[in-house]
């Protein structure tokens, strides 16, 4: 089955390849002690891991600290299963004075031949000095 949300592994059988142009900030199998009381992966568990793939994303961007700000427009669009390996897929958006807003894409691979978009959101990210003050993020940029 192939639609919007369902993809065709390559012969690679590497999720981050179902994306093309882009390789997974990070992956990760989803194990029983993150599931809820209904068997499947806890949202709060799978929104921490889309935060944490978009503050790699937004840290490497900034070229140092930076703090999130707002997790916005999380939606789930299927269910998470114990044993899916999950591929965050994450990428700069926006880039304002002090701020780094940043896309970020969930898919399950539940077997080599059924990839499920599962998640999706915005994260927004500040990047903050050595006093944790904002500062622009383009200050920590190497020319």
């Amino acid at each position: 089955m192939t639609s919007a949300s369902h993809i065709q592994p390559d012969e690679n059988n590497d999720p981050s390849h179902y994306i093309a142009g882009r390789s997974a900030t990070t992956r990760l199998i989803c194990m029983p002690s993150e599931a809820n009381a209904s068997g499947d992966i806890f949202g709060g568990w799978i929104v921490s891991q889309m935060d944490l793939a978009g503050a790699i994303v937004a840290a490497q961007r900034a070229r140092g600290r930076i703090v999130t700000v707002a997790l916005d427009s999380v939606q789930f669009h299927h269910p998470v299963l114990v044993g899916d390996v999950i591929s965050c897929f994450a990428t700069v958006a926006k880039v304002g004075r002090t701020s780094i807003t940043i896309d970020i894409e969930v898919y399950a691979e539940r077997h080599p031949d059924c990839v499920i978009k599962v998640t999706q959101g915005t994260a927004v990210y500040v990047a903050v000095d050595e006093n944790r003050k904002p500062r622009p993020v383009d200050s920590g940029k190497k020319e």
